[in-house]
């Protein structure tokens, strides 16, 4: 199974959702995302949020397209988005696609990076992505990973997320490293390519953002 959450970000920032629709995908909405997802006559089969975010009219639209709503109060300490990827987990997919998530307000962009981590702590074996029309974002603990060429992504990008990066390896890559330590507001990992179809990364201790993009 994958699960597809639409977070209330801009809706210019979102590619084309439906070919991300497989036959074998759960879709779920957040706040204005739900909104969003109808619009595009995907129903979800649970939205979560406060909807402050959509008017009266829209909700009660909301209300009468969607069996399962998860309503919360604004004031609560957990994000729409955390909410709606910590039930994602726990139905246990071989992936999980966050769209929505990037653009607009830094705040959001930067909490839904971090919500990134709970995955890696609770050792969730789904793969989680954040992908918007320009990347696809995703969490790596240590170890060793294979990446493949996409032309129409070519640029893959390795930030730090914690302070430090022990022995980070590029294999296949226009700038290979071997076993550097790569401290956290460094830059020397930003716009790598690869230089055959497979290449690979690896490293000992922290976490990476890794980023794929194209312009």
């Amino acid at each position: 199974m994958i699960i597809n959450i639409l977070a209330g970000g801009p809706a210019d920032r979102l590619p084309e959702l439906s070919d991300y629709h497989e036959q074998n995908t759960v879709w779920a909405g957040v706040d204005r995302g739900v909104f969003h997802l109808l619009e595009k006559n995907i129903t979800p089969l649970i939205a979560f949020g406060d909807f402050d975010s959509v008017s009266t009219q829209e909700l009660e639209y909301i209300e009468n397209k969607v069996s399962k709503l998860k309503r919360f109060k604004p004031e609560k300490n957990e994000t729409d988005m955390e909410l709606a990827l910590n039930w994602a987990m726990e139905q246990n997919p071989e992936i999980i696609r966050v769209f929505g998530a990037t653009g607009g307000r830094l705040d959001h962009l930067l909490a839904n990076v971090q919500l990134l981590v709970e995955p890696l702590k609770k050792q969730c074996q789904a793969e989680v992505l954040l992908i918007d029309c320009n990347n696809i974002v995703f969490l790596k603990g240590p170890g060793t990973y294979s990446v493949q060429k996409i032309d129409q992504i070519k640029y893959i990008s390795f930030v730090p997320l914690t302070l430090n990066i022990y022995n980070l390896t590029l294999e296949g890559f226009k700038y290979p490293l071997k076993n550097r330590h790569i401290s956290l507001g460094s830059t020397l990992c930003i716009s790598n390519e690869l230089i055959s179809d497979y290449g690979t990364f690896s490293f000992s201790e922290g976490i990476l953002i890794v980023i794929r993009s194209h312009d």
